[in-house]
């Protein structure tokens, strides 16, 4: 299996199957415009500009599971992260992406690359792993994803690579999408 075998709704509501982007390396993100990590938004562009012709994409399924950082219509994110973020890469339906209502790709992601931790040896993996051990410890606990901005890093041919958690930043992962896409 790989996710090739998934199907996701574009953000416009048209059906995708993933394997339309066989082939290419993927970075799939789950996003929320309103959230302190949104910030990543700049970043993730970047990488898209910088690799798009080489054939890399970034997916992002934007996701409210999250203190409700994402409470707009499809439409509204889609016009606000285009608007604000400059946001050019495919941009899917809002979906959970933990629970008993995530959507198969995510159950599937999240059982190919458990949770690791956050990273503590930096001030925004320790801060990480105190507020969500502490005010939500129902979403710490598992291997589901933790909050917005989880990254799951996908092969050209469909397989999980790696899984980064909201306190990597996008840069943090350009010499891995390199090595993949130079077939490494």
């Amino acid at each position: 299996m790989s996710i090739y075998d998934f199907q996701v709704n574009a953000i416009n509501g048209s059906s995708i199957n993933l394997s339309e982007y066989q082939g290419k390396v993927l970075l799939l993100v789950n996003t929320a415009s309103k959230c302190a990590y949104s910030r990543q938004f700049a970043g993730l562009m970047q990488l898209y500009e910088q690799y798009k012709h080489r054939g890399f994409e970034v997916l992002a399924f934007p996701c409210n599971q999250f203190n409700a950082k994402e409470p707009g219509s499809n439409e509204e994110v889609r016009e606000f992260c285009e608007g604000h973020f400059g946001v050019t890469f495919p941009m899917f339906e809002k979906i959970e992406v933990r629970g008993g209502q995530a959507h198969p790709l995510f159950q599937y992601l999240t059982e190919q690359a458990p949770f690791q931790g956050f990273d503590p040896r930096t001030p925004d993996g320790m801060k990480m792993e105190s507020f969500v051990r502490e005010k939500y410890p129902d979403i710490y606990a598992g291997n589901g994803i933790k909050w917005n901005f989880t990254k799951f890093l996908i092969t050209s041919d469909g397989q999980l690579h790696g899984r980064y958690e909201p306190t990597t930043e996008p840069h943090e992962l350009e010499a891995i999408i390199q090595t993949l896409l130079n077939g490494c």
